[in-house]
């Protein structure tokens, strides 16, 4: 039996892959991670940039649409039995997986929902009871599997730097903490609240306001996650949140989040 190896992965909002380009190349040459997901890409798949990142080493799976969502999956490895969206998720562009060295693994954009009361919230609630239906049977079947990307929802009080202002809001609100963890019942679990990260002094949040004049590291959210089933988090070997991206010039309002596997 072949020895396991280190396998990483590192999922990311990018707010639009063109605009973060540069960034995405440091990223690439820098972390070398097998897989990155991404989220919000924002590009039609006739225009994903797909032989550059093939450039890099990379096989690609995208699934986009004009200016607004977008999901991607870049692998070291060959990406098979893909899959964009599920049964009840949408036209939107907001979920792809497939399978690449032995894994299951997908990105996710959930919706915002937007305010409490609103259709848009009310299709958050939905979409989240349609993805636990689509999880249920990769999880019984006991596949490796790894989900990562912006759920848009803060998991806990302590994911959030102030849960007094944040009470009753998007995305801290009852209702989308049930359904987050509605997936958890299922099996599944939230990565980053499992493990420790592995620079556990460094905050933890994956998401900052633009609108906050200096970008102040102990002022955000965790809503980006890695879901992990109970194979794929008996291999884990922990994380971080990529914090120095969201320092560098014209970044995304997210870090990439890195979690780590022996396959």
């Amino acid at each position: 039996m072949l020895s396991e190896e280190t396998f990483s992965v590192v999922s990311w909002n990018v707010n639009s892959i063109r605009a973060r380009w540069p960034l995405l190349e440091h990223l690439l040459t820098q972390e070398k991670p097998d897989v990155v997901l991404l989220q919000e890409t924002k590009i039609e798949d006739k225009i994903f940039p797909e032989e550059p990142l093939e450039d890099f080493g990379y096989n690609v799976c995208f699934h986009g649409q004009k200016s607004y969502n977008g999901v991607a999956i870049l692998s070291r490895y060959p990406l098979e039995d893909i899959q964009r969206g599920f049964l009840g998720s949408g036209e939107e562009a907001r979920y792809i997986e497939a399978e690449t060295h032995g894994l299951r693994i997908a990105s996710i954009y959930a919706p915002n929902g937007q305010d409490v009361g609103t259709s848009a919230y009310e299709r958050k609630v939905v979409f989240y009871a349609r993805l636990r239906e689509h999880l249920i049977p990769s999880l019984r079947s006991n596949d490796l599997l790894v989900i990562g990307g912006d759920f848009n929802v803060v998991p806990t009080d302590a994911d959030v730097y102030d849960p007094q202002k944040w009470a009753g809001h998007v995305p801290c609100t009852e209702a989308e903490r049930q359904a987050f963890s509605a997936l958890l019942a299922e099996g599944l679990s939230d990565a980053f609240a499992t493990f420790p990260p592995l620079q556990a002094s460094a905050p933890h949040f994956t998401w900052w306001d633009y609108r906050f004049r200096f970008f102040d590291p102990e002022k955000g959210l965790r809503i980006d996650h890695f879901l992990l089933s109970p194979h794929a988090l008996a291999k884990s070997q922990g994380g971080e949140v990529l914090l120095g991206y969201r320092t560098l010039p014209r970044p995304s309002d997210h870090a990439p989040i890195c979690w780590k596997l022996r396959v």
